[in-house]
């Protein structure tokens, strides 16, 4: 454990160890909080990622070769096809009750 002093103002200097273990860089964003009455200090990069994986694990696993953008894609392609099959019958309806 290292001991560190506060200057003023709140500023307090990361030691170069501790740094280089985290992989902080000159630059980093760094994200404070307080967890069970301790300072945690994560890099938003690092915290990105912890993210990424935490929705990785909660979402269920895709197969090989499936592609669930072209899976979207597909459904509202159908979906509009829908809609203007059912505009043409309003279209169709409207022209044979005003004859």
């Amino acid at each position: 454990m290292l001991a560190v002093k506060m200057s003023e103002g709140g500023r307090v200097v990361i030691p170069a160890e501790l740094r280089e273990q985290l992989q902080f860089k000159q630059g980093d964003q760094l994200l404070m909080e307080v967890k069970n009455g301790a300072l945690v200090v994560t890099s938003k990069a690092q915290r990105i990622a912890q993210m990424r994986d935490e929705i990785c694990a909660a979402m269920p696993p895709v197969e090989a070769g499936r592609s669930l953008a072209d899976e979207l894609i597909a459904e509202r392609r159908a979906e509009a096809a829908k809609e203007e099959a059912e505009a043409s019958n309003r279209e169709l309806n409207n022209a044979h009750l005003r004859t």
